[in-house]
């Protein structure tokens, strides 16, 4: 059967973005009703007659509205109702009606997530008008209800005005998360912000604390940048960036870690449940893998060839300390770095002792 649009509405009209209509009713005559008087709304609709029915179409096939009948045999609409409040459909990642805002997350725990997924609204459709089940339905996690015997034209009013305002704040979650996303990012590397990091390495920090678990710093900084623009000009010293950045983020693998522009020509990574010396073999694999890109650098005094230097600094997280003695650890790295030469690693275990050195070109 050929699927249109909805006349006079903003829902999608192709084939793919069209709405996906639920219909749950154990009485075959009245749900063949409602589907058709779904599907010449324009409707893509699929059906069940019963609630387990219903939960498992739920969850393999995320519809965007569910019309469900709330007097049905072993599990009512009410008890169904409710427990699709408790399920993300298995196709929620993919389909294009869900939106997530994908950031570092910690496999273990989390205070930072940006997840968007509406609650699928349910229209009840029912025979009881009574005041304690129209609670029970709104109780239940129904977003509306209808009565039996049905009024069509209310029926397809409703399912019209519910899903076009379900599409509506879609996009606004949509549009949400790109103002989130654009926020957090730089936006000449699209690795996160300077605001993205300072946010995000308090907010693992603290997760590292409560959990009694280290974390490490690293801070690379890009030997005679400005020597770099001033031979290849301040586009070739972009396209020098870029390429540094996507360098340094493949060698960084787990979804908690975060690399972040710095500033200038400096990039951190944010290393959670990671101690120094599994930090400092990230930072050598980083160090060695710009220089193996091979990016002629004739203003540097080390190398041919572009080359970083990089600090490196790990700590359990204790009471009276925050982020920024980290920082200020690694940056102690950083320096020593510079001064003994660039293009290498150096680890700083101690405020008051000499930094390790890792590697050095």
């Amino acid at each position: 059967m050929a699927v249109e649009g909805i006349e006079g509405t903003d829902v999608p009209t192709t084939t793919e973005q069209v709405p996906l209509v639920l219909v749950v009713d154990d009485d075959p005559i009245m749900r063949n009703l409602i589907v058709q008087a779904v599907a010449k709304e324009g409707y893509r609709v699929m059906q069940a007659d019963n609630g387990a029915e219903c939960l498992t179409l739920f969850r393999e096939h995320a519809p965007d509205l569910v019309l469900l009948d709330a007097v049905m045999p072993v599990m009512d609409g009410f008890a169904c109702c409710s427990q699709l409040q408790n399920i993300t459909p298995t196709t929620a990642l993919t389909n294009e009606h869900v939106v997530e805002f994908v950031t570092p997350d910690s496999t273990e725990e989390s205070e930072d997530e940006y997840e968007f997924q509406e609650k699928t609204p349910v229209l009840m459709i029912t025979g009881l008008d009574d005041d304690e089940s129209v609670d029970r339905a709104f109780d239940a996690g129904a977003s509306d209800y209808v009565t039996k015997p049905i009024h069509w034209k209310v029926l397809r009013r409703r399912v019209n005005r519910i899903i076009q305002q379900s599409h509506l704040h879609k996009n606004l979650e949509k549009a949400n998360a790109e103002l989130n996303r654009l926020a957090s990012t730089d936006s000449l590397t699209q690795l996160a912000n300077r605001k993205r990091f300072d946010e995000y390495f308090t907010q693992q920090w603290n997760l590292m604390h409560r959990l009694d678990k280290e974390i490490s710093l690293i801070l690379c900084d890009i030997d005679f940048f400005k020597q770099f623009n001033d031979t290849y000009g301040h586009q070739g010293g972009d396209r020098c960036l870029r390429v540094v950045a996507a360098a340094i983020a493949k060698q960084v693998h787990r979804p908690s870690d975060l690399v972040a522009r710095y500033g200038g020509e400096e990039f951190a990574v944010i290393l959670p449940n990671c101690g120094a010396k599994d930090a400092a073999d990230i930072a050598l694999k980083i160090c060695q893998r710009i220089e193996s890109l091979e990016m002629e650098h004739k203003g540097s005094e080390v190398s041919d060839f572009v080359t970083l230097s990089i600090g490196v600094a790990g700590c359990l997280p204790a009471m009276g300390q925050d982020y920024q003695d980290l920082i200020g650890l690694a940056d102690r790295g950083l320096y020593s770095a510079k001064e003994g030469g660039k293009n290498g690693v150096y680890l700083a275990y101690d405020e008051h002792e000499p930094c390790l050195q890792i590697s050095s070109g």
